[in-house]
């Protein structure tokens, strides 16, 4: 019987964001563009680079709750959708802008 996969990997990598050019300096726990938000769909499972996509993935909305946001993102490439927590250095302001609203509801 086969050992069962690992759910996460740590893997430390630096990289350029392929949206904004910004440099970015990875802790292994790092998933995504601190300037702009932006990540790439390397992983099938987090850590694992085993994705055959490689399109970028949009924030397309955030949540905030108890403190913590979390960041929706949907896939550029095959329209793949996952959910992150944000990190301390993510810019605060775009978080802030995703933030989902709930829409009022129209009258009949």
């Amino acid at each position: 019987m086969p050992l069962p996969t690992k759910k996460f990997q740590k893997t430390v990598e630096n990289f350029v964001c392929e949206k904004c050019e910004t440099e970015v300096t990875g802790t292994g726990y790092t998933d995504h563009c601190p300037n702009c938000l932006t990540s790439k769909h390397v992983d099938v499972n987090p850590g694992d680079r085993a994705s055959d996509c490689k399109g970028l993935m949009d924030a397309v909305s955030t949540d905030y709750k108890g403190g913590e946001f979390t960041i929706n993102y949907r896939c550029t490439k095959c329209g793949a959708t996952k959910r992150v927590r944000a990190a301390a250095a993510d810019n605060r302001d775009l978080l802030i802008s995703l933030t989902s609203k709930p829409q009022k509801l129209r009258s009949r």
